[in-house]
């Protein structure tokens, strides 16, 4: 257990939550919604029930249930109408608030418990684009808060990792449909961060096509051997941390003449740092950028 994290400021709360710190104050004096401890020198903090019982408010006051009648329920009465909204369809807000838990308490019964929960209603890939993507998200801005610890970053991602490789090698035992050209997927150099990677070689493999999965920190000269065995690639690169926002254009510029150069293949890019790229700077035609994983999935 000493592992677990176990207390949490307001501020962490607001973070988890999405209710303002101030919000919160005003529920606990209200409502007596919230019993913080505090320390010797009196700085309130907040343990793991307080938490828990924050997020349920939360989404039970974000399906339209008004704080003072929430207030008036017990924690058995919340724990039921939070039960009852699960059943829902589309209310990803409560297995949002059970992935975090899961994460915060390196609990993985109850991440897969969740998740084989939104299995019954949705398809792995509604479960991605419409829970895990926010999710992600949501874990970003909280390790950059320091709410989180790499540790949960780590544990949770890898588990979303397994549920990717499962729903993968489902789709490898697929007949492929589209012969015409064949998928390389690869991180550059010193990249690591391979779930948006990941997702791209699931969706390609869903929509028929031969998709090679290569992974993280490839360097360039190794896409050669592939164009020693296939014909017409398509090479897809997962930009997120590397390489500098400086040396993006020379990173592609690089790829179009030790790669490209003198083959019908291409290369379709996509990530952070083709976000904050000006892609009217590419000047090659056999370079495609893309701002999103949606915008790349419309031109397959």
């Amino acid at each position: 257990m000493n592992n677990i994290k176990s207390e949490f400021t307001i501020k962490d709360l607001e973070n988890f939550s999405g209710i303002k710190a101030h919000t919160i104050r005003i529920w606990e004096k209200r409502y007596n919604l919230l019993q913080p401890n505090r320390t010797d020198s009196n700085i309130r903090y907040y343990n793991i029930d307080n938490l828990l019982k924050l997020l349920n408010v939360s989404l039970l006051n974000n399906n339209g249930l008004k704080i003072s009648k929430i207030a008036q329920l017990d924690e058995q009465e919340i724990a039921i109408k939070v039960r009852e909204q699960a059943y829902n369809k589309g209310n990803e807000n409560q297995a949002l608030n059970s992935f975090k838990l899961s994460m915060l308490n390196f609990d993985e019964g109850l991440f897969n418990q969740t998740y084989n929960k939104l299995l019954v209603q949705s398809s792995f890939r509604d479960i991605f684009k419409n829970i895990f993507i926010p999710f992600l998200e949501q874990i970003g801005v909280l390790w950059q808060v320091n709410s989180i610890t790499p540790a949960h970053e780590h544990f949770i991602t890898n588990l979303i990792k397994h549920k990717m490789h499962v729903n993968i090698e489902r789709l490898q035992n697929i007949t492929n449909l589209n012969h015409d050209k064949v998928f390389v997927l690869y991180l550059p150099s010193n990249e690591i961060h391979e779930l948006g990677l990941l997702y791209l070689h699931f969706e390609l493999l869903l929509h028929g096509y031969k998709s090679i999965f290569l992974g993280q920190s490839v360097p360039l000269e190794n896409l050669n051997d592939l164009q020693g065995v296939y014909k017409n690639i398509t090479f897809i690169v997962y930009l997120t941390v590397e390489p500098s926002k400086e040396s993006v254009l020379e990173y592609l510029d690089r790829i179009e003449r030790n790669v490209l150069n003198g083959t019908i293949d291409s290369l379709w890019a996509i990530g952070a740092k083709i976000r904050n790229l000006d892609t009217d700077k590419i000047k090659y035609k056999n370079i495609s950028a893309f701002k999103s994983i949606d915008e790349l999935l419309k031109v397959l």
